[in-house]
């Protein structure tokens, strides 16, 4: 495929990823025994515009909104999660440039269509050399990694041996360093009971050097507006996986209800009020938690697009929202494999195994985890943030 048949607006683009969600669903067994995206599914997607969702439009790029961005990665998650977590990465290609000098930005980034990975969070150590940093650590969960065209690891930076302390926050200087792949050494970790196809290896350095202007701070935006005037602009549309994930599931479960009757009462599922009610009640649930999460992304966009001040209660809406869909998807999902019965644990003849995997992996994320309640629940009681990203 050509780049002029690559999808170029948000419409066209989560079209093109609706109508690749049977290919990935039929992909999903291999994608899982693979424990990476097989180069042909990287391409459907990279072919589908996903990589260049949030490259700029002063690139000629589509500039997603985070609302849009959400929106196509539910709608890749429906087809396949792994694939819908490693193209959540993948598209931070456009929001990373915006940290960078404009110049050096397209050097990086030459192409609209360059997948990126890495693990953000300062793992490892940059000690400030003549023209940028030597580069060490070991970084874990580099979703995509196996595919990117480059690759990020978070550093506290050091000088003369010791960490250089940022005045803002009283802690070490936090900048994310940018390599293409072939710099790191890779080690096989990503055995795993769920995201098993996300390909989220350990990836390490010893000495590498990066050039300054190869590196960013989240705090430093060169290009403004709302994808980089507030730095949680990359886990913005983290929230699509559990909402697409939760969907597929319902609507699975769904469509199997036409045709099953319980063993027990001998009553078609469609007549049965205990299967009538829990659908109903995990629809209303799922309802519920991706109307908090557009809600809340829209009125956030709105409001940095006008530039206007946020109050804590606005400040830490979105990370609520995002924790609460994590958390109801794998309550649906939970919920639903029990309804099943046995019949959810057969890996070849049903898709609820996997999806309950999935749910219970992608939850242990920092953003699913209770500590989200604890950070938020300092802000809203007026306390300070303790979050770079709220």
């Amino acid at each position: 495929m050509t780049t002029t048949e690559i999808p170029h607006t948000a419409d066209a683009i989560i079209a093109r990823a609706k109508d690749i969600q049977p290919l990935l669903r039929e992909s999903a067994a291999r994608i899982e025994e693979h424990r990476r995206l097989p180069e042909d599914v990287v391409e459907l997607l990279r072919s589908s515009g996903v990589f260049r969702a949030a490259m700029p439009r002063a690139w000629g790029g589509p500039e997603l909104t985070s609302v849009e961005q959400t929106r196509l990665i539910e709608t890749i998650a429906y087809g396949d999660v792994s694939a819908g977590w490693c193209s959540m990465i993948g598209m931070d290609s456009g929001i990373y440039s915006g940290f960078l000098d404009q110049d050096v930005a397209r050097k990086l980034y030459p192409s609209l269509d360059m997948a990126q990975s890495g693990w953000i969070y300062p793992q490892g150590r940059a000690e400030r050399v003549e023209g940028g940093y030597l580069v060490s650590g070991r970084w874990r969960f580099g979703s995509g990694s196996t595919h990117c065209d480059l690759l990020a690891a978070g550093c506290i930076v050091h000088e003369n041996g010791a960490p250089v302390i940022d005045g803002a926050t009283g802690k070490g200087e936090w900048r994310v360093m940018l390599a293409t792949p072939d710099k790191y050494q890779f080690l096989d970790t990503w055995y795993t009971t769920g995201l098993a196809g996300s390909g989220s290896i350990d990836y390490e350095a010893d000495g590498l050097f990066v050039p300054a202007e190869h590196s960013f701070s989240f705090a430093e935006p060169v290009r403004t507006g709302p994808l980089h005037d507030a730095p949680d602009a990359i886990l913005r549309k983290m929230a699509g996986i559990p909402l697409g994930l939760a969907r597929a599931a319902l609507d699975h479960v769904r469509e199997l209800a036409k045709d099953r009757t319980d063993r027990e009462t001998g009553l078609p599922w469609p007549d049965d009020h205990r299967v009538q009610e829990t659908v109903a009640g995990l629809e209303a649930e799922l309802l519920a938690a991706r109307s908090a999460v557009y809600a809340t992304l829209e009125r956030q966009w709105d409001a940095l697009d006008d530039k206007v001040e946020r109050a804590a209660d606005e400040r830490v809406e979105t990370a609520l929202a995002r924790y609460h869909a994590f958390r109801t998807a794998r309550h649906v999902v939970q919920t639903l494999f029990d309804l099943v019965g046995g019949a959810s644990v057969y890996r070849k003849k049903s898709p609820m195994d996997r999806w309950l995997r999935d749910a219970n992996t992608m939850n242990q994320h920092a953003v699913a985890q209770s500590s989200i309640l604890q950070l938020t629940g300092n802000v809203l009681l007026g306390g300070r943030s303790a979050s770079p990203f709220f």
